[in-house]
């Protein structure tokens, strides 16, 4: 799994015009599903990203989690982070996981990230058109990925 983590004042999702979720601030995370992912992987991601100290405490150090912060999260599945752009000029997704594959696994990491905040994250919709709309806070933006388990 590949995820990109930004620290956000606020975030949305849009679809057709309706928006299906927006937070204040908290975490964005763009969500990628590879064909070689699985159960173990979304286990040690979404403790990583709940437990990951990116906000600034009162002296304005990034010491705070974003459960210490109260904050809140979306997560967008995005097979666009598997892309290779190793030949060419058009990108292969050949490595992100077929739908039936990747979709439960998104769902799985909503379910496991919601247990380790204690409390629902907005989500986008699988396989639609999103308009994602957010103010990077910091910036702050960190790619994790659990094939580079850094």
């Amino acid at each position: 799994m590949r995820a990109v983590v930004q620290r956000v004042s606020s975030a949305s999702v849009a679809i057709a015009g309706e928006t299906v979720a927006s937070i204040g601030p908290g975490l964005l995370i763009l969500l990628g599903v590879e064909d070689s992912d699985g159960p173990d992987d979304l286990a040690w991601l979404a403790p990583k990203i709940a437990r990951m100290r990116i906000f600034p405490d009162e002296a304005g150090l990034m010491n705070l989690a974003l459960p210490d912060t109260g904050g809140d999260a979306i997560v967008v599945s995005q097979f666009t982070l598997h892309a290779s752009t190793k030949k060419g000029n058009r990108p292969s997704f050949l490595r992100a996981a077929r739908p039936e594959t990747s979709e439960p696994l998104y769902q799985a990491f909503c379910h496991a990230l919601e247990q380790e905040l204690a409390k629902p994250v907005g989500r986008g919709r699988f396989g639609a058109n999103m308009q994602v709309a957010l103010v990077n806070d910091g910036p702050v933006t960190i790619v994790i990925d659990t094939k580079n388990r850094e």
